[in-house]
């Protein structure tokens, strides 16, 4: 028993290997990545995809900010000056849009609610005619309208009302090349009853307001008189043939529909910005999915770059591989090496490509500014595109996708050559050494 318990005591305790992720791993993995003078290729190969990682994830962020941009702006430009919701009358003429639209002023998330006669006419000057889309509307509702408030950049709207005068866009005043001051006749075919039929009728009216919206067809398209001028110039005495509304979140459309069909209180066709504009949304939607699967082809390719530099460096160090396992480290230290190794390279180069694309896409329209300086370029003409300037908007949700989808197609890249490396036989990697 003495013996027994001397050996117990004496009997030393069975060292412990090294933990997951030791330091141990740590130092292989990151020594693998190292060029030495036999795998120097291995290491050009993950250089490369560090790289196209980089790239890809940048690409990714600024791409998708440029849509998103894109979207926002136009979607404020568009219904800016359209609109959210339009109500026209159904069965009877929209003759108490006062009373409607203090009915549905009154609903939770409206913002303001106008009256307007909409036609189409021709426009003319003494050097030019055009094609427009002529509105009535209240002094009081073309200042509150986004698009037109803080966008007239000649004139004024003040007594807009009482002036008889229109307001016409940038564009149209330069393709009638007329001022403010000057005169234009608007045509309309539906004009008085006689008894040979309707008369087209034709009046000249002074340029009180030139303004700029910033999307060129809208500024080449639209002429605002004042609302009793066209109540009585397109024959709709009291009448309104449309009220615009504007609310204050037109993503949720579906809720405010719900809402005014309550408070409306009379028969009324209902439509919003969604349908109005369904088919150029959609696009841009569509194009915006489209470029984020191309440009993920690159980030896929990077990856398919870690798999190849990965299994090159296996098939290099074989016989290191299989020196550490007789030494015992275990198969699952080696497949932690070799994921090590590999996911580094998907981590850093998606952390730079992750800075490089939010500082880009921070300063795109400066980016633009300077190449367009420096080289005498027009890259992002307004003239073939809807807006002035190159816009960019970082959504969180969207860098967040793309930081994921990196690092996850970087770690499955990893993956299998890292089962491969754990794989390797000790006796066959050193039986021809």
């Amino acid at each position: 028993m003495t013996a027994t318990t001397a050996d117990a005591t004496t009997a030393k305790p069975e060292p412990k290997g090294a933990g997951p992720f030791s330091a141990f791993e740590w130092m292989l993995a990151l020594r693998y990545l190292r060029s030495r003078r036999g795998n120097g290729f291995v290491s050009l190969i993950a250089g490369l995809s560090f790289l196209g990682i980089s790239l890809g994830v940048a690409t990714l962020i600024v791409v998708m900010s440029v849509m998103n941009g894109f979207h926002i702006e136009l979607m404020n430009k568009i219904i800016g000056i359209n609109g959210h919701i339009f109500l026209q009358g159904a069965d009877t003429p929209l003759n108490d849009y006062d009373e409607v639209i203090g009915r549905i002023s009154k609903v939770p998330g409206m913002k303001v609610a106008l009256p307007m006669v909409e036609a189409a006419a021709g426009v003319s000057s003494p050097y030019q005619q055009a094609g427009a889309l002529v509105r009535g509307i209240r002094e009081k509702d073309i200042k509150q309208l986004p698009g037109i408030a803080g966008n007239v950049k000649q004139g004024t709207l003040d007594g807009f009302d009482t002036g008889e005068g229109v307001a016409i866009g940038q564009k149209m005043a330069e393709t009638l090349s007329v001022r403010v001051g000057d005169k234009v006749s608007i045509l309309t075919a539906r004009g008085a009853a006689t008894p040979f039929g309707i008369a087209p009728r034709i009046k000249a009216y002074p340029v009180v307001a030139i303004f700029q919206i910033g999307v060129s067809d809208f500024d080449g398209i639209f002429v605002y008189m004042p609302l009793t001028e066209a109540q009585a110039f397109f024959n709709k005495e009291d009448e309104a043939t449309v009220i615009e509304a504007f609310v204050d979140d037109p993503e949720k459309m579906d809720e405010m529909r719900q809402k005014l069909e309550g408070s409306i209180g009379r028969p009324m066709i209902m439509t919003d910005w969604r349908q109005r504009n369904k088919s150029f949304f959609e696009a841009l939607k569509v194009e915006r999915t489209v470029m984020f699967f191309i440009l993920t082809l690159i980030v896929i390719v990077a990856a398919l770059n870690i798999i190849s530099g990965l299994t090159m460096l296996v098939k290099d160090k074989g016989r290191a591989i299989a020196i550490l396992r007789t030494m015992g480290a275990t198969k699952g230290a080696v497949l932690r090496i070799f994921l090590i190794t590999g996911s580094t390279i998907g981590i850093a180069g998606t952390l730079a490509g992750f800075l490089l694309g939010l500082l880009v896409a921070r300063n795109l329209e400066s980016i633009r500014q300077t190449l367009n300086w420096l080289f005498n370029l027009n890259l992002f003409d307004p003239t073939y595109y809807f807006l002035s300037r190159l816009p960019s908007v970082i959504v969180p949700s969207d860098v967040t996708t793309i930081v994921v989808l990196s690092l996850s197609l970087s770690l499955l890249a990893t993956i299998l050559p890292s089962w491969s490396a754990a794989k390797v036989d000790p006796v066959d990697a050193l039986r021809y050494e």
